[in-house]
């Protein structure tokens, strides 16, 4: 009895394993080239279909996050910032922290790679199955401000809240009013106990105050964030700088 690959394509996406239905043939061709067993072509057809899923999943996280760019940790040079050993970023790739709901910090100046390897964790976290969302400061605050009146603003906020890992970038780069920093605050005490953060900023939280323009919710976030917290300080140069591109083919203008 012969029965047509479409048929079975076709029976396989009627059981939602559309990934195998469009792989089918390559895989029964291949089957055929190696005279495998009944047991060995099964395994293969639902490790195949796992596989793929595990792929869609991950991808579908990358886009939930909107990062910025994306980097690994691989692409984290060590050499460029030695404020971080290898053994402390190997500490960090394990993300016990983020299964213990800890918060990190990430300090220093413009260039140094903050946001890089805050991009790189939230890479890593989401390979191992976290939700992981991205968002600067200056969208953020956005956000915050219009989530009542605009869906859009309200769908990328729920998406923020709900997930494992939230990396704000660029913390205290402008001065918030009092409501910024009021529905700052309610957000930070949602996130609290719930989810992880990641802070990149290039003032210390001693300086937050001046920014956030009220001690008593500059006193309410730090208490929330620092409780369970490393803050990380990277130095150095700017790799920007480092690396700038020049038009003049390596000559040294003067005057």
């Amino acid at each position: 009895m012969s029965i047509a690959i479409e048929t079975l394509q076709e029976q396989l996406r009627h059981l939602r394993l559309s990934e195998t239905a469009h792989e089918l043939p390559t895989l029964i061709k291949e089957a055929e080239s190696t005279e495998v067993s009944y047991k060995e072509f099964l395994s293969k057809i639902l490790s195949y279909e796992q596989k793929r899923r595990e792929e869609k999943q991950v991808e579908r996280r990358i886009k939930w996050a909107q990062f910025p760019f994306h980097k690994t940790l691989e692409d984290f040079n060590l050499e460029e910032q030695q404020s971080l050993s290898k053994k402390q970023l190997n500490q960090l790739s394990q993300l016990t922290w983020l299964e213990q709901q800890f918060n990190l910090i990430l300090l220093g100046p413009p260039g140094v790679g903050k946001t890089l390897l805050a991009t790189g964790l939230g890479m890593t976290a989401i390979q191992h199955g976290f939700k992981t969302a991205f968002v600067t400061m200056g969208e953020l605050v956005h956000l915050l401000k219009t989530r009542e009146v605009i869906r859009k603003s309200q769908v990328r906020m729920n998406k923020i809240i709900d997930s494992d890992l939230v990396i704000i970038d660029d913390l205290m780069f402008m001065a918030m009013d009092k409501r910024e920093a009021n529905l700052f605050f309610h957000l930070i005490n949602q996130l609290y106990d719930r989810s992880s953060i990641i802070l990149t900023s290039n003032k210390g939280p001693e300086a937050w105050g001046d920014l956030l323009g009220d001690p008593g919710i500059t006193t309410a976030i730090l208490d929330r964030l620092i409780h369970r917290a490393e803050v990380i300080h990277l130095n150095g140069d700017s790799y920007r700088m480092r690396h700038r591109s020049t038009i003049f083919e390596g000559e040294t203008v003067q005057k």
